[in-house]
């Protein structure tokens, strides 16, 4: 039996949009995820065709449903599942540096070190 409609949040999570089901559920609850344009609850549902727009971490991830899932599957299945139209990442180049961020095993920051983070950080 073919299914007509899914939760948003268990699509969101069947598709790997998201690491874990509660992780979609929350993201829904705080508003950013989007069903053709509209604030989506996680009981929101979906449809083949509709457009879900996922804001999340360093990018917002927009996909058409092709396929309607609510289990969890293989990466293949999920990826066929819908039509990514995102962005492309920017380069690592573009990409903001993290300010008082240090490379791992430079040890502890001087109280040179510190001042200058602190000037960077406007304190």
């Amino acid at each position: 039996m073919e299914r007509d409609t899914a939760r948003v949040d268990a699509w969101v999570w069947a598709v790997r949009l998201t690491k874990t089901r509660s992780q979609a559920t929350a993201a829904c609850k705080a508003g950013h995820v989007r069903v053709n344009g509209e604030r989506a609850k996680p009981a929101t549902t979906v449809r083949v065709g509709d457009r879900v727009v996922v804001k999340g971490g360093e990018r917002e991830r927009i996909a058409v449903v092709r396929k309607l899932l609510v289990k969890r599957v293989g990466a293949a299945v999920a990826a066929e599942a819908f039509e990514d139209q995102s962005p492309p990442p920017l380069p690592r180049a573009e990409q903001p540096a993290a300010i008082g961020v240090r490379d791992r095993g430079a040890g502890r920051p001087t109280k040179k070190d510190r001042r200058q983070i602190e000037r960077l950080r406007g304190h």
